[in-house]
């Protein structure tokens, strides 16, 4: 039955030349795992996507919903603290599998002749996926999301002539608010996908026109050939599927917490960018003053145009590292000042104590019910109740403290405590800040 089906199909659609064509492409050198860095990118890509979309089933893109609904899809909606997790750490793994793309191509001289155009789109890919992280860095509203976009969007006024027009295109207005969401969410789900869909059809069609560039030795490329079907299928589904499995896992037990919502009064609030973004976070440390623009916009200006011009840069036909010596030291010096960069703001970052979150809104929620009035902490509050100061060693279980706020007859026979009448999400807050009370 499947067979004529199949063959039915064929009869118009012709499948078997279509498999010949994306099957049969041969690659010079041979497949190997080098390879597998633009497979791997457009399933990453394709993951953003699929998450994206049921992500955004829940996602009410306006200040007063936005925050709540990404609530509701970690804590209500089935699933949804997964699909969060895959759409958040696929969002740092596609980052890392486009630049390991553009570095092996680099590396490779594979943007030479007659793949100068192929090259260039790749470029623009990956500014598109740049925006992709910055627009979507802004929706889940809370105080990092708000911040880092609200320095993000400064920093495009220090752009002379233009940069007071791009501000108000990007903020919909004078200030960050409820419009800037709203655009920034279009852009994100439905203009960059369009071009980001476009460019990798484009991408994709340049490759099979001017076929793969193969290894850097001539002579390798010239005396062995084989087709992408099956080792370097083999290897790239070997790679995607250990790509996912890993995410899945990041998923699981790494889950990302939300900051508290946006809050625009308060200006004592410091953002941190996302990590691909952190290295050009520290460089603004350094460059201040008159010197600013330097930073903000004229070498990101340079670096893209050099990127972009890099074929045309590079004429010489040699493709040998070894023959490409200004190329690799600039390629090298770029990655040692962006890595160096990169090491110092995470060192600065970790040397900061940081609180969870959750922590800080149950210990809000502690004082807002006047809990202090029964209990006492570390010799501050009332002895009706019992001393809380060290309850997470005491009740480690967090399923305990939900039954205590909940029913505290259910699990405390006798007890005078009232029921607290609070969402599901503030007990799981207040239930982090009891665990958080230890010795040490």
């Amino acid at each position: 039955m499947a067979s004529r089906l199949y063959q039915w199909l064929d009869g118009r659609l012709k499948l078997k030349s279509l498999g010949h064509t994306l099957l049969d492409e041969p690659i010079p050198g041979g497949a190997s795992w080098i390879y597998v860095f633009g497979s791997a990118t457009l399933f990453l890509f394709l993951l953003q996507a699929v998450t994206g979309m049921f992500l955004a089933l829940y996602y009410a893109p306006t200040p007063d919903h936005a925050y709540d609904s990404i609530q509701y899809i970690e804590h209500e909606v089935w699933f949804g603290w997964f699909v969060r997790g895959l759409h958040h750490w696929g969002a740092s793994a596609v980052m890392v599998a486009i630049g390991l793309h553009l570095l092996q191509v680099y590396l490779y001289g594979a943007y030479k002749s007659p793949r100068e155009v192929m090259w260039m789109v790749g470029v623009i890919l990956f500014l598109i996926m740049l925006t992709f992280a910055f627009t979507g860095y802004l929706l889940p509203w809370d105080q990092t999301a708000y911040w880092a976009t609200q320095v993000g969007i400064n920093m495009m006024g220090t752009l002379p002539s233009i940069g007071g027009f791009l501000v108000r295109i990007l903020r919909a207005g004078e200030t960050l608010g409820a419009l800037t969401l709203s655009r920034f969410f279009a852009i994100h789900v439905l203009f960059l996908p369009a071009l980001m869909l476009m460019g990798v059809a484009v991408h994709l069609f340049i490759l099979r026109r001017v076929g793969p560039a193969g290894p850097w030795n001539t002579e390798q490329t010239q005396n062995r050939s084989e087709p992408f079907w099956p080792r370097q299928v083999y290897m790239d589904a070997v790679v995607i599927v250990s790509l996912f499995l890993l995410l899945a896992a990041l998923a699981y037990f790494l889950p990302f917490p939300l900051a508290d919502k946006a809050d625009p009064a308060d200006h004592s609030f410091v953002p941190v960018p996302e990590w691909y973004f952190l290295f050009f976070y520290q460089l603004l440390k350094y460059v201040t003053g008159p010197l600013e623009p330097v930073a903000t916009w004229i070498l990101p200006t340079l670096f893209i145009l050099a990127l972009l011009f890099l074929p045309f840069l590079d004429r010489r036909s040699e493709r040998r590292p070894t023959k490409r010596p200004l190329v690799m030291v600039a390629g090298i010096g770029f990655l040692i000042i962006v890595f160096g960069l990169l090491g110092i703001s995470l060192k600065n970052l970790y040397a900061i104590p940081k609180s969870d979150p959750s922590v800080v809104q149950g210990q809000k929620l502690f004082v807002q019910h006047h809990c202090a009035a029964c209990h006492r902490i570390h010799g501050e509050g009332g002895k009706v109740g019992p001393d809380l100061s060290y309850v997470g060693n005491r009740r480690p279980d967090r399923a305990w403290h939900l039954r205590h706020f909940t029913d505290p007859q259910s699990v405390s026979p006798g007890s005078i405590m009232p029921k607290l009448h609070l969402s599901d999400q503030d007990k799981n807050n207040l239930a982090s800040y009891m665990l958080s009370l230890k010795k040490g």
